[in-house]
């Protein structure tokens, strides 16, 4: 029976690591400035622990072969030292892979949440509720109304709490329910969260960072590609999270200055 078991075990894990090496289920195509690298870290990533991954199931595999029979009790042996140096040994090669991964990867982590925005890039705000996402933009005048969290109204269509009444700028701001962005032009987003935690994932983009209510966090990015792509949250945030998502609309520059103008209309 032991032989069997490693036999199974040994077939699992090389058609395990055949579809890691195939990328039978990987990615879809990268459309964002910064995807190479978040791409290249992930195929270093899958790398090192795939290679731990196989050679520790082989290794499980041998013994089970070797010692996994049924001739009977045999008489225990003890491993030098006790099993101290072998957790010992195990915390340290983990930890020097953790390391080395956080290390190799630190670069393209700060090119995405540590690089400040380019200064020309298109500013776009975002609010996600339970369970929508909606997204302003700055009218003609090219500046944003202040928010009031206390005169947000759904009811009224009022998602950021803008006070047009009051405030001249938020007169003219432009807000719909998918983000529509030029190609090949810096996107600068400001997230806010109306009520629970959630998140901004878009595959395609390579972009996943939450919401946190009571901040607003920054994320910028240079779509390369035009396409409609989904956005998902990826935070449980309620009994409607799994049908939480919207759209984003890549279009070219004149594409997107005539959407604009007719949503100014």
């Amino acid at each position: 029976m032991g032989k069997f078991f490693a036999v199974v075990l040994t077939i699992i894990t090389v058609i395990s690591a055949y579809f890691v090496i195939a990328h039978t289920w990987w990615m879809p195509v990268d459309v964002s400035v910064h995807g190479p690298g978040v791409d290249h870290q992930l195929e270093e990533t899958m790398l090192g622990s795939g290679i731990l991954f196989v050679l520790s199931q082989l290794v499980l595999a041998a013994f089970v072969f070797m010692f996994g029979d049924s001739k009977g009790a045999r008489k225990m042996k003890k491993f030098p030292g006790g099993a101290t140096p072998l957790v010992i040994a195990a915390i340290v090669l983990v930890g020097i892979e953790v390391l080395t991964l956080s290390f190799v990867g630190s670069k393209v982590w700060a090119s995405i949440y540590f690089t400040p925005p380019d200064p020309n890039s298109l500013a776009v705000d975002v609010q996600a509720e339970q369970f929508a996402f909606y997204f302003r933009y700055a009218g003609p005048d090219g500046k944003f109304g202040e928010l009031h969290p206390d005169k947000i109204d759904d009811g009224s269509g009022n998602y950021f709490g803008l006070d047009p009444a009051n405030d001249v700028a938020a007169r003219d701001d432009i807000v719909v329910g998918s983000l529509t962005i030029p190609v090949n032009k810096p996107i600068l987003l400001t997230l806010h969260a109306k009520d629970v935690g959630h998140s901004f994932y878009v595959r395609e983009l390579r972009i996943q960072q939450d919401f946190v209510p009571g901040l607003v966090i920054p994320i910028h990015f240079t779509a390369t590609q035009t396409g409609r792509f989904e956005l998902v949250c990826t935070q449980l945030c309620g009994l409607g999270h799994y049908n939480m998502k919207a759209y984003v609309e890549v279009v070219s520059q004149d594409q997107f200055d005539q959407w604009l103008k007719t949503q100014s209309q």
